[in-house]
Formats: structure tokens, sequence, C-alpha cells
């Protein structure tokens, strides 16, 4: 089981498609949005978890948009699809015809097959046949493809054993591809997602300081409501103050006019102060003055609140930057 730091980080990989059996699978955030969405408003999917997964999700969308992990093929299926998309003319992909022979096919008469076949630009094998479906004679008797698709078929078979004969190549109209020649595009595609994994940690540890630091600048919120209830109190009296020396013939709009003047004074008053007990966590810099912040407020307006947890944690973060 993992805890505090360590979970976060996990997460964060999930969502960036960094755990998955497919590096960088992109199914895995969908499904880390869904626990989000429908996490709201059950009970212990607090402010905090909430905000973890807003930040994971972040990290996954920074991972796919900043680095294109999810780009080239790392199965055999898909790695079939873009060697034919390689193979093609351009744009042929959007006009060959496809032919897909499965487990099902391999039963109907070769005829029908081979008529099946004489429609396509590009087959696709994967059968359980013990014995090639396709041979030299049967590539030869087929009528040749369009100009448009290059005047080549392709023959592109997935199969152990084969179920395209490597002679079929042999026929000018025909090309022959294998599982061999798709391991070529399956490794380089895995190499790549490699190093883009890399990237990718790079972009989920920015988005854990964001988070870590927003989730300890939490710890200021007490500081925060006893400041504006403080200030709210001081506000209060003096706006009773004034309205008893106005007399009881003040009008409900001047009455309002002096409670929206109180209430505007007080928020400027406390705009700077409470900037200043937020931090971003970019830098030591901010950090440091997060807490000199929280003792001159805490000193000055006799807060009494208790800081020593953040104190300990703000240091800690302090020291971690200027490793």
């Amino acid at each position: 089981m993992l805890r505090d730091n360590d979970a976060s980080q996990h997460l964060f990989q999930v969502a960036s498609g960094l755990d998955s059996l497919v590096l960088g699978e992109g199914q895995i955030l969908a499904q880390v949005k869904q626990v989000h969405k429908v996490g709201q408003g059950v009970l212990g999917f607090e402010r905090n978890i909430g905000g973890l997964f807003k930040h994971a999700i972040t990290a996954g969308k920074r991972v796919r948009s900043e680095t294109n992990i999810a780009a080239g093929a790392v199965s055999v299926s898909s790695a079939a699809v873009e060697l034919a998309i390689m193979k093609l003319p351009k744009d042929g992909i959007f006009f060959a015809k496809m032919l897909v022979i499965g487990a099902e096919l391999i039963y109907k008469p070769l005829t029908e097959m081979l008529n099946s076949a004489a429609e396509a630009d590009v087959v696709f094998t994967s059968t359980a046949s013990e014995t090639p479906l396709f041979l030299k004679e049967h590539a030869e008797v087929l009528p040749p493809v369009s100009a448009k698709m290059g005047g080549i078929r392709l023959f592109i078979d997935i199969a152990v054993p084969r179920n395209v004969a490597v002679c079929v190549s042999e026929v000018n109209s025909s090309r022959v591809y294998n599982v061999d020649d798709l391991k070529e595009v399956v490794d380089a595609n895995k190499e790549d997602r490699q190093k883009k994994a890399l990237e990718a940690q790079v972009i989920i540890d920015e988005e854990l300081r964001l988070f870590e630091a927003w989730r300890d600048s939490l710890e200021t919120v007490p500081t925060i409501k006893k400041l504006r209830a403080y200030a709210e109190r001081i506000r209060i009296a003096e706006l009773e103050k004034c309205l008893s020396k106005m007399g009881d013939d003040v009008s409900k709009k001047n009455r309002k006019l002096v409670d929206d003047l109180s209430r505007g004074i007080v928020n400027k008053l406390l705009h700077g102060p409470m900037q200043h007990l937020r931090c971003d966590g970019s830098d030591s810099r901010t950090l440091s003055e997060t807490l000199e912040n929280m003792h001159a407020l805490e000193r000055m307006f006799s807060l009494e609140s208790d800081i020593f947890v953040l104190e300990q944690k703000i240091r800690a973060k302090i020291e971690q930057a200027q490793k």
C-alpha cells in the first residue's frame, strides 16, 4: 500500500499513462476523470482528495499534449494498421478497400475468399490455419489494384504460423508483410515512448510540486478565516456606531450604501495580506515569505492560530529546494 507522497506520485503516473500495460494509453485518463466526477459529494472525497485528482488530471493532459506519448503503435494489431498507412500512397488510407480475414473466414470456400480478396487493396490475415491461405498461384489470378492505390496489393499477415506464403511477394502486383516486419514498427515505437516517458516524468514532478504547495497552503486557511472574522467584527461594530449616529430616519438604500462601503474598504485592506498568505511552491523565497507573513499576522492581530505544523512543512520544503 502506498501512502502520502508515494500515493500522489502513483496517481499522477496512472493519469499520465505511465503505469499502463501499453505506455501512454489514453483511456485511463478518462477513467481517472470519471472517478473524480463520481466522487463529488461522496463522504471522504473532500477538498484534499478532490484537489489531488484535479492536479493529477492536469498532469495527464499535459503529458499527452506536450510529449505526444500516445503516438505510435505498440500492439501487433495497431502496428498492422500503421504499417498499411505507411505503405499506401498519400491519403490512400481514406480510399483503400480493406479485407480482414479472421477465424470465421477460413471456413469459407477458397473461391469465395479469393473473390473477396480480388476487391481489396489491403488484405489483413489473422487466423489459426496451420497452412497458408494465399499462395503464389492465388495472387497471380487476382486482378490488379488501381493505380490510385499504387498498383500493389498489400498482404499484411499477423498470423503465426503464416497465412500468406512468402512467395506471394514474387508476384509483381503483390507485397507481403508479416509479424517480423511489424515487430520493427512496434520496437521503434516502444523505444520512442520510453524516451517520452522520461519527459513525462519531468512534467509529473512539476505538477506534484504545485499540488504539494497548494495542499500545504490550505494550512493557512484557519489564519485567513480568523483574520477575516477579526476584520468583520470591527466592521460591524463601526458600522453600527455610524448608523446609530445617523439616526433612525436613514433610508434602507442609504444603510445599504454605507454597508457596501464598509465591506469594500475591508476587502481592499485584506487583499494584500491574503495574497501573502498563499504560495504556489515555485521557489523557496515564496515559501519563506509565507512563513514570515504568518508569524507577522499572528503577532499583529493576536489571532493565536497554531502554525507549528505549517511552519515545519514549509521549513522542510525550503530545505529541499535549497539542496
